[in-house]
Parts: C-alpha cells; sequence; structure tokens
C-alpha cells in the first residue's frame, strides 16, 4: 500500500521518497484548489513544479501546503443594480401614464360632472313640500 502525501506517518517521517503516483495526486489536488479558487494561475505553475521535482513527502508537503484563505472573488451586480434601479424609476410613472391614457377620458368626465352637479347646487335642492318624485299624482 503506498502512502499519499497527505498520510500522517509519512509526512512524520519525511524522508519516504514519493513515487509518481504520489506526485500525479499533489498535482491533482493543487488543480482541485486552483479550480476552486484558492490558488492563482501563478501559484499553480509555481507549486506544480515544485511537486514534480519533489523527491520526498516532505517536499509534497510543503509544496501542497493549505494556501492562506482568500476571499471570494466580488461578484459583478452592478449591471442588475443598475437595471433594478432604472426600473424603479421609469416603470411606474409608465404605469401611471398607461392607466391615464386608457381611463383618462373616462375620468375625466366623470370629475366634470361631479364638479358640475356640486356647482349647480342641483344635489343639494330640497324638494318643496308635498312634492316628491316618486309620489306621484293623488
Amino acid at each position: 500500500m503506498a502512502a499519499s502525501p497527505w498520510d500522517p506517518h509519512a509526512a512524520a517521517i519525511g524522508r519516504l521518497r514519493a513515487s509518481d503516483a504520489d506526485r500525479d495526486r499533489a498535482v491533482d489536488a493543487l488543480q482541485a484548489a486552483y479550480a476552486g479558487g484558492l490558488l492563482t494561475r501563478g501559484e499553480l505553475g509555481e507549486r506544480t513544479s515544485r511537486v514534480l521535482a519533489a523527491r520526498t513527502y516532505a517536499d509534497l508537503v510543503a509544496a501542497t501546503a493549505v494556501p492562506p484563505e482568500r476571499p471570494p472573488p466580488a461578484r459583478k451586480h452592478l449591471r442588475k443594480a443598475v437595471a433594478y434601479g432604472v426600473g424603479a424609476i421609469v416603470v411606474p410613472p409608465a404605469v401611471v401614464a398607461a392607466f391615464l391614457t386608457y381611463y383618462g377620458g373616462f375620468i375625466i368626465l366623470c370629475l366634470l360632472a361631479c364638479a358640475g352637479m356640486a356647482l349647480s347646487g342641483a344635489l343639494m335642492a330640497p324638494y318643496p313640500p308635498g312634492t316628491l318624485p316618486s309620489a306621484g299624482p293623488r
């Protein structure tokens, strides 16, 4: 059974020679770290060359040491934020304009009719005594 560079016994001894399969596993681990965003392209190239030149497990462990954690790269949400901001400014007035275009004539007609009735006093005029509109002749 071959020991891997992450085997604690082989890492503790460190003098054991690393096989080609161990170096291949170390390169695969570095490529996975690069794909996960833990390494830059330059670090990947440097560490890969150190792994391929490693002779012992101690060299492999040094070359594949866990890099310090980096913050994840900032996402570019600026374009969406601007789009949502513009939508919040443009959409409400457009909806109001569309509503008034479609229903505007009817609304203005109703307002004028109500204003005319209120100004003419037709809503407030009392009926003379004894004459109700629904009473009819007696």
